[in-house]
């Protein structure tokens, strides 16, 4: 873990603090939070993999349903991978 990782966390808490209940139930903040926890404390983006497929999941139906646009589910998606390892180059 390191300080950019620490402050993508931080982003991402005060993202769910700024749209609450108004724009996200209750069990969508709880996964929300889940993987940001998860690729916070993971060692490999392989152990975060379920966690990142559940948030793209969330991330569609927000947008398909018209709650957020692309641009802020989006934003949500890039401070949860910036909460992760970086993978690898190759």
């Amino acid at each position: 873990m390191n300080s950019d990782r620490t402050q993508a966390y931080g982003r991402v808490v005060r993202r769910l603090a700024d749209v609450g209940a108004s724009k996200l139930h209750t069990t969508e903040q709880a996964h929300i939070r889940e993987a940001a926890d998860t690729l916070l404390f993971a060692v490999a983006l392989g152990d975060a993999r379920t966690a990142l497929e559940d948030l793209d999941a969330l991330c569609e139906r927000l947008v398909a349903t018209g709650r957020w646009t692309e641009e802020s589910a989006a934003g949500l998606a890039q401070d949860i991978l910036a909460c992760g390892p970086l993978a690898p180059v190759r």
